[in-house]
């Protein structure tokens, strides 16, 4: 009687050092780059705790014990300046990104699905757009705002901020991965017009790219120092950034005004991270589906 001894699996065999390496290098380099971009952001939160005293005294991560004190102080500044600027930035903000929202992705599924006359000259002059820095553009958009008699109002923040060459090139490139041409074909044999195909079939298509669209473009806006700050002069319609500023310039005077405004800074972070966390539903929305049609 013979017996059978069972055979080992082969080891796998090991990686060479070399391999393991290159591997672990760009974790290296991402988790410098998330340093980076985190340090100064814990620092403005601790920062934002610290009374005058403890800002100027010492430079630590640890948490001082004026953070209430801070808060109370920036929303009872100027008789609740802080608050009115952050209803501006929430107004240019939300208008200005659903409005370019809404533009980009009439614009970008007219790109994509509709053949016309001029169609790729209009597509690379987007391109063109998309290249030019916004702060070069500050100030030819005051000047003509200027001519229209709309400098120094609210529609001088509004409406440069509606056009956004970077949204229209996204959707368009959205719009013709998301959206088959087959679909709106179908649409257009059961009857539906042109308007009904948009709102009916491509815009539920597109969402994910919609979404996409208004959170770059309300981060973008939110972030926005430079045109604001060159359209207008009344401090009652000044958005968080050019106020904030403002409380700067000020504290070379009177240095309890640098602790109101990183209390403020700090606040102003809270409605970015909401909305991020808001809206990646609709991302993780879009992998289901489309894990699901695979």
């Amino acid at each position: 009687m013979t017996t059978t001894v069972p055979t080992r699996p082969a080891a796998a065999p090991a990686l060479p050092a070399e391999r393991t390496s290159r591997g672990s290098l760009p974790t290296v380099i991402l988790l410098v780059g998330a340093l980076y971009c985190l340090v100064p952001v814990a620092w403005v939160i601790v920062a934002s705790t610290k009374t005058p005293g403890e800002l100027f005294s010492t430079f630590t991560f640890a948490p001082g014990s004026g953070l209430f004190g801070n808060i109370g102080d920036l929303f009872d500044y100027g008789n609740g300046q802080f608050l009115h600027w952050a209803l501006n930035s929430l107004l240019y903000s939300g208008g200005g990104s659903a409005l370019s929202m809404l533009v980009s992705t009439m614009a970008g599924f007219a790109l994509a699905k509709y053949e016309f006359r001029g169609r790729n000259l209009i597509f690379f002059s987007i391109l063109g757009g998309v290249l030019i820095p916004g702060i070069t553009l500050a100030v030819p958009q005051y000047l003509l705002l200027s001519d229209i008699g709309l400098a120094g109002t609210y529609w001088s923040v509004l409406l440069p901020s509606i056009i956004s060459p970077f949204g229209i090139y996204l959707s368009r490139v959205y719009a013709m991965a998301s959206v088959p041409a087959e679909t709106i074909e179908a649409a257009r044999i059961d009857g539906a017009g042109e308007f009904r195909v948009f709102t009916g079939v491509a815009i539920p298509m597109m969402i994910p790219g919609m979404v996409t669209v208004f959170m770059l473009q309300f981060v973008g806006i939110w972030n926005n120092f430079l045109l604001p700050f060159i359209m207008l002069s009344d401090q009652n319609k000044y958005p968080l950034t050019v106020g904030l500023y403002t409380l700067l310039a000020k504290g070379s005077g009177e240095a309890s005004l640098y602790s109101l405004a990183i209390t403020g800074s700090m606040l102003s972070i809270i409605p970015l991270v909401a909305l991020m966390l808001v809206l990646q539903r609709f991302w993780k929305l879009d992998l289901i589906s489309g894990g699901l049609k695979g």
